[in-house]
This record gives C-alpha cells, sequence and structure tokens, in this order.
C-alpha cells in the first residue's frame, strides 16, 4: 500500500435543484472528477442525488425515473476515465415496483444498485406512497443499457488490487435501525460503510446524528461515510442543512459546514490497516448471519502525502474537556484498583519509595487517594525516601515538603552507607560510575523498603510507569519489583499530564506549586552525583524523548504496525520538531530495548490496566523474550 494503509475517500453535496436532473448531472461530474484528481478512491453523494429527496408525488412521474438511469449513464460515461468508485443516489424500478436506491459507479460501469431497506413512514417522512423496502420482492440483476447489473442490498464492493479495502452502503433510515444493514456488511469484511442520506435538520438533531454515526463506526470497526443533502432542498416543511461526516472507528476525521449554499465536498484519509488490525484483534467480527456478492471496482492508489492529522501524542487528548475527564478517570481507575487489594489485606500498610519524580509522586498521590476512600488512617502510609550519590537538593527538598503536607508517616534512609558496603564486599571501584554503580543503589533502595514492609506489616507500592516497563528502564530485583504497581500502564507524557491536572484541580496553592515544580523538573533516576547541585543524569539524554517512545509504544502496540509505517506517522506528527535522522535513530533504540527487555516484563508485579496499551504478561502482552531483533531492524533500512 503505497500511503502505509491509508485510503483517501470523499464526502460530496451537491447544491442540487429540484426536479432538474440534466443540472444536478452535471455537479455530480464536477464533483466525481474533484475527487478524482485529490486523489480520492471513494466518493458519496447523498440519498436521491440525481432528483433531489423533495420531489415527493413526482418520483412516480415516468419522465424522472427513466431520465435519471439515462443521468447515471452519461454520468458513468464522462468519469470513465476516473480511477474513483462513486456511490450515488437515485430511483430504481426493478419487479414493477420503485426503489430508493445507491448506484455504485466505476470506471465508465455501473457496478450494481444497492435498495434502500427500510422505509420511512412516520411524521414527516412518507417514503412508502412511493417507494418499496426490504419487504418486497425484486430481481438480484436488472437489466441497463444491455448489460445485466447486480441489484439487492447484499452487494459489497472490494477494491481489485487492494483487497482489504471493501465497501458497504446503506441509504438513510438503514442506520437508525436497531440493527442496520451496515451491521452485516461489517461482520462480512466491510470496513468502510457508506451512507446517502437525506436528513432534515430539527433542533440537536445534528449532534444525535453524530453520535450515531459514530458510535455505528466504533461498533463496526469501520470507517463510515454519512453524507445528507444539501441546501438545495425544497423547504415547504422541512429544511435540510448539508450535513455530512466521516469518521473512523468512532473517531470524527471531516464534517461539512452546514448551511452553505454551495457544492462540497470533504474528504479524509482512512487507515485501511488500523481498522484490519482491530478486526484481527476482534474474532467476534464475523459473517454468521447473511451472504453478501462481492464485485470488484478499479481504483488504484496514487502516492501522495497524507492530510490527515497524526497527534504527537496518542494518549493524551487534544481537546482539553476530555483531558479532564481522562485524568479523572484513570486515577479514579488507579486508586478503586490499589483499593480492592488493601481491602483483601486490611491490616496492611502501604509502604512506597519517593524521590520526589514523577512517578513515585503520583503513586504517593493515588495511594493517599485510596486510604482516605477505604477511611484508613494516613499514618498507616509511609513514605521513605532515600538519598543517595545522585539525589539533588531540589528533589530531597521538594518530597520532603509533600510529605508533611500529608498526615502520612514519613521516614528517611540514607542508601549511601549500604551501597559502599556492597562496593566493598563485591570489590567494585566507586569512581566506576558504570551499570554495577547505578544498580546496586537501585536495589538497596528496594531491599530498604521490602525489609520496612516486613517491619510494619506493609506491601510495597510499585512506581515505574508503562515507558520504563516497556523500555527496560529498571533495575531487575530492583524498582522493578513491588507488590503491587499503580502506575504499571500509565505512560511517562500520561504521567506528567496526571500530576500536573491534580496539582490545579485536587490542591490548594503550596501543594499545588510543589507538584508544579516536579512535573517541570527534568526525568531522572538521580544515581550519578550531581554537579553544583544540578542534576546530571538525564534519562532522556540517554535514551530518547519520552514523547517519542510513547508514540512508538502506542502504534507498535495498540496496533501492530510495522517500523516503516510508525516511521511515516511520526514523521507526520514531529514535522516541525524532530528531523527524520532523529526519529530513526530512537526508533532503532526504542525496538532494540523493547525486544531485548522482553524477560524483565515476564515477571512484573500486578496492577490496575488503565487504558488500551498495557504489557501485562498475565493477558495484555505476551511475546518471546529471544524474538529475533534484526527482523525489526532491517525494516529501517
Amino acid at each position: 500500500m503505497l500511503n502505509y494503509g491509508f485510503v483517501r475517500v470523499s464526502s460530496a453535496i451537491p447544491f442540487s435543484k429540484i426536479g432538474d436532473i440534466d443540472y444536478n448531472k452535471e455537479q455530480i461530474i464536477k464533483l466525481i472528477k474533484e475527487a478524482y484528481y485529490k486523489n480520492s478512491m471513494l466518493v458519496v453523494f447523498p440519498e436521491l442525488t440525481l432528483t433531489c429527496y423533495t420531489c415527493n408525488d413526482l418520483f412516480l412521474n415516468s419522465k424522472i425515473i427513466y431520465k435519471s438511469m439515462e443521468a447515471l449513464l452519461e454520468i458513468a460515461d464522462k468519469t470513465s476515465k476516473c480511477n474513483i468508485l462513486s456511490i450515488i443516489g437515485l430511483p430504481v424500478i426493478n419487479n414493477n415496483k420503485l426503489f430508493n436506491c445507491a448506484a455504485a459507479v466505476n470506471k465508465g460501469k455501473i457496478l450494481g444498485i444497492i435498495n434502500k431497506s427500510f422505509i420511512p413512514g412516520y411524521r414527516e417522512f412518507y417514503e412508502p406512497r412511493w417507494f418499496c423496502g426490504i419487504e418486497s420482492e425484486y430481481r438480484d440483476t436488472i437489466k441497463i443499457n444491455d448489460n445485466n447489473v447486480a441489484f439487492g442490498n447484499d452487494l459489497l464492493f472490494v477494491n481489485k488490487d487492494l483487497q482489504e479495502l471493501i465497501v458497504g452502503v446503506e441509504i438513510c433510515e438503514d442506520l437508525w435501525m436497531p440493527v442496520p444493514p451496515s451491521s452485516y456488511q461489517a461482520m462480512a469484511g466491510a470496513v468502510i460503510l457508506c451512507n446517502l442520506s437525506a436528513s432534515n435538520v430539527l433542533v440537536a438533531k445534528s449532534e444525535y446524528r453524530r453520535e450515531l454515526v459514530k458510535n455505528q463506526s466504533s461498533r463496526c470497526f469501520s470507517a463510515y461515510i454519512y453524507t445528507s443533502s444539501g441546501m438545495g432542498e425544497s423547504t415547504t416543511d422541512v429544511v435540510f442543512d448539508a450535513d455530512s461526516t466521516i469518521v473512523e472507528n468512532g473517531e470524527l476525521l471531516a464534517e461539512s459546514k452546514r448551511f452553505l449554499r454551495e457544492n462540497q465536498l470533504i474528504y479524509a484519509d482512512i487507515d485501511i490497516e488500523k481498522l484490519v488490525k482491530e478486526r484481527l484483534i476482534q474474532k467476534n467480527i464475523k459473517n454468521t448471519y447473511r451472504q453478501f456478492r462481492l464485485i470488484e471496482f478499479e481504483a488504484k492508489e496514487k502516492k501522495y502525502q497524507i492530510i490527515r492529522q497524526i497527534p504527537y501524542n496518542p494518549f493524551v487528548p487534544s481537546d482539553e474537556s476530555k483531558l479532564n475527564e481522562r485524568c479523572n478517570e484513570i486515577f479514579n481507575i488507579q486508586s478503586a484498583g490499589l483499593a480492592k487489594r488493601f481491602e483483601s489485606l486490611p491490616d496492611f500498610k502501604a509502604v512506597i519509595g519517593v524521590s520526589g519524580g514523577l512517578d513515585s509522586t503520583l503513586a504517593l498521590l493515588i495511594t493517599i487517594k485510596t486510604f482516605n476512600i477505604l477511611n484508613k488512617p494516613l499514618k498507616d502510609v509511609i513514605a521513605v525516601t532515600m538519598p543517595g550519590f545522585g539525589t539533588s537538593k531540589k528533589t530531597h527538598g521538594n518530597v520532603i515538603k509533600l510529605c508533611k503536607k500529608f498526615d502520612i508517616t514519613f521516614m528517611e534512609k540514607s542508601i549511601i552507607d549500604i551501597t559502599k558496603l556492597m562496593f566493598s564486599t563485591i570489590n567494585h571501584d566507586p569512581e566506576n560510575q558504570d551499570t554495577v554503580y547505578e544498580n546496586v543503589q537501585a536495589r538497596a533502595r528496594t531491599y530498604f523498603l521490602m525489609s520496612i514492609a516486613n517491619q510494619k506489616n506493609g506491601i510495597v507500592i510499585g512506581t515505574a510507569d508503562l515507558s520504563e516497563i516497556a523500555l527496560g528502564w529498571s533495575t531487575y530485583n530492583g524498582d522493578h519489583i513491588s507488590m503491587y504497581n499503580v502506575n504499571c500502564s500509565v505512560p511517562k507524557t500520561l504521567v506528567k499530564f496526571l500530576i500536573k491536572w491534580l496539582a490545579e484541580n485536587q490542591f490548594e496553592d503550596e501543594i499545588k506549586n510543589i507538584l508544579l515544580e516536579i512535573v517541570n523538573q527534568p526525568v531522572s533516576p538521580e544515581l550519578i552525583p550531581a554537579k553544583n547541585e544540578e542534576i546530571v543524569q538525564k534519562t532522556e539524554e540517554q535514551i530518547g524523548p519520552y514523547e517519542l517512545h510513547d508514540f512508538f509504544l502506542y502504534y507498535f502496540v495498540r496496533f501492530g504496525f510495522a517500523l516503516k509505517k510508525i516511521l511515516y506517522l511520526a514523521e507526520t506528527a514531529f514535522k516541525n520538531k524532530y528531523k527524520r535522522e532523529t526519529i530513526i535513530k530512537w526508533l532503532k533504540l526504542f525496538i532494540t530495548r523493547f525486544v531485548k527487555n522482553q524477560w524483565k516484563r515476564d515477571c512484573v508485579p500486578a496492577g490496575p490496566k488503565v487504558g488500551s496499551v498495557d504489557l501485562s504478561p498475565r493477558g495484555s502482552w505476551r511475546m518471546p523474550s529471544e524474538y529475533e531483533l534484526n527482523s525489526f531492524i532491517n525494516d529501517l533500512k
């Protein structure tokens, strides 16, 4: 797939004239060509595009019916050089009955005619006056210009070259049913669902329609193109607002300008590979109900730069209201998980190592909230800070100030003496600040915490976040181990947002200021001595920016994308921040550390899953520790 699995699609809303089929035909041809030149492989028009929806009893006029078919043939002929699948609405006779239909046109041919299944006859709708629905008998082919053309609501259209691209079509009211035809189409393999609609506008109806489209798209693990009639319709009793949307798996990608009195074409890039991967995971999306006829269409991909916005921080919503809601929910999930653990250990205390860094601060706040939920005394939260060779005055001061603001038990236990003793025992030169130098300190801290937990009848609360677990950025049997890890599925980028959100929404000025200081300081394990009171060991200088690693992690684990595609997405998302060679450098490091550190993830402690990406070996992520790394690295050459 030339564009890494992306397919451009369009929704076209002509500013039509009621019953003026010649005029409407020309607008349709114009919009098909425009969609094609903008690299679309599929374009969807509104319901009864050729005639307009509001012709009423004139639908039974012979001129309207037969001229519509003549116009469709002319559209097919005049767009024969356009490598695009066009879905156009018109009335069609079959078996001496009139049906509200959608025609699929491709490279000069009418590939199939899909009839509307459910005909509304309530309130302002009275389609049964003219059209027949699913209950009526019809022939499964009709003769059009000496060609037998498939007819029915059992048609799917599959791209000749890109077999993953399967298109299903339904019409307006079909979507509003308890089980829409598109549900069956999705179960039969359709990943793009099209709806030709003529839905009039009412107060708040647009919002309801959007939610309906989003929900159907999500349930079907599909893209959904919803195209509704424009402002050219009759306003005798109702008004139409040109309301159209393109949605992918519940996410709105594009929408029209409502009430615009001119032709509109909106388009979006659909990630077909992403939808297919969802289908591979969700094994219950399978066709056990209906059989469909598959019809091939030709629409070859062109190479182009995608127009789609790729969020550079996929774990963090860009919308502020959603971010607040998400932070609140994550904090509640983490607290609920820890609360249940303590309910099973009613007399136990919480022992937590606090460094003044991001992860331990979040874990401390979660533990305090949990104890408040359970009405357990906060004195049973034992916060232990363990300064070592690299502890800076600023982080040390922050953790002391923060702990003193809460009614918890606070301890300070220096690891320097026990670390020196271990260096002496194993004959390690303390001037050699290598991995041994760092890991002895990390294990000393864990040794202290476990011993205090034994002494105080407590359990050690883990602090390692998802990003560290993915990269193996922990000391085995050191900070790698705890008795319950509340941060295990929260990535580093989200940890920052969570603490910032807590600072601004849960606490008053003094605690708020301490938390914001913690958010703004560089990420560091502080195992190497500081210079001039400044932190020397900065994690992101060693292993790369966490925003890149979290981006890689999301697309690698959540969707299983190849590294080439992840690189392409990262270049798009970070085009104004990182050069290609920089992204490749850190992507190589990410995949190397991810693969080589699976053995650490095989035995991580329990903790709550808060999002769609998690690396628990007990269900969320399983892989062999011996996987051949070069099979990934070669993908970037």
